[in-house]
C-alpha cells in the first residue's frame, strides 16, 4: 500500500516526510524535549485537563509506531498518523471547529506512539488526507459491491473482514464492544449490503428478479 501525503505545510513536502516516518514519530514534525513516554515534570502542569484525561490509544506505547503503521498498511489505505489524528479531530471537535492547535501541541501526550508535536497546518493536512482516502476507498468498495463482480457470499466475506479490522481499531482506541453490540452491527451491515445488491441490480436492469430472495425489482428507468 502506498501512503498519501504526510502532514506538513505543502503536498510536496508532505510526501517527502511520509516516506521518512519511523518509530520515533513522523519526520518533519516539530521537535519536543519531552521523553517518548510522556511529558516531563516541568511541562506536565501545562497540559490541559482534557488532554490529561484523554485515555485512548493506551494499548499502544511509543515503541510500536512501526507495528501500528505496518498493520494499517496491510489492511487499510491510511497510516497510523492519519488514523490517530482523525480520531483526535473527532474527539476534540467543538461548535466552532476542531481544536487543531491543542491536538498538535499535545500530540505526544494524546497518542503514545506519536512522539513529536505538530503544527495546526500539519494536523489539518493529516485529517484531510484521511478524509480523502476514506472517500476514495468508499467509492471503490461501493462500485465493487454494485458491479456484480462479487457473489453475495464473497461480498459477505469482504464485509466480515472489513468489520473485523474496524472493530480491532476501535478496541485499540479503547472502545469496549459487547458481543451483543458486535452481532447487532454485523446483522445491520449485512442487511444494508443486501439492499445495495438489490438496488444496484435494479440500476442495471429495468426489471429483474432479485438473486437473494426471488422477488421482482422494478425501476422507473
Amino acid at each position: 500500500m502506498t501512503d498519501g501525503p504526510h502532514a506538513g505545510e505543502g503536498v510536496d513536502e508532505g510526501e517527502q516526510r511520509e516516506s521518512a516516518d519511523t518509530d520515533e514519530g513522523p519526520a518533519g514534525a516539530e521537535s519536543t524535549d519531552a521523553p517518548a513516554d510522556g511529558p516531563s515534570d516541568a511541562t506536565a502542569a501545562d497540559v490541559p485537563p482534557d488532554v490529561q484525561k484523554y485515555d485512548r490509544f493506551k494499548k499502544i506505547d511509543g515503541g510500536t509506531y512501526d507495528r501500528a503503521n505496518d498493520f494499517l498498511r496491510d489492511r487499510t489505505y491510511v497510516t497510523a498518523r492519519e488514523w490517530a489524528i482523525a480520531r483526535l479531530c473527532a474527539d476534540f471537535r467543538t461548535e466552532t471547529g476542531v481544536e487543531m492547535t491543542k491536538i498538535g501541541e499535545n500530540l505526544p501526550e494524546l497518542v503514545p506512539f506519536m512522539t513529536d508535536t505538530y503544527t495546526p497546518q500539519a494536523v489539518n493536512q493529516a485529517r484531510t488526507s484521511f478524509e480523502e482516502k476514506v472517500r476514495k476507498a468508499g467509492a471503490t468498495f461501493l462500485y465493487g459491491a454494485m458491479c456484480d463482480f462479487f457473489t453475495a457470499e464473497e461480498l459477505d466475506d469482504v464485509m466480515y473482514e472489513a468489520t473485523e479490522v474496524a472493530k480491532f481499531l476501535l478496541e485499540v482506541e479503547g472502545v469496549e464492544l459487547s458481543v451483543e453490540e458486535e452481532l447487532a452491527a454485523e446483522d445491520e451491515i449485512s442487511e444494508v449490503m443486501r439492499e445495495v445488491r438489490q438496488h444496484s441490480t435494479a440500476l442495471r436492469h429495468d426489471e429483474v428478479t432479485c438473486p437473494e430472495c426471488g422477488h421482482d425489482i422494478e425501476t422507473d428507468q
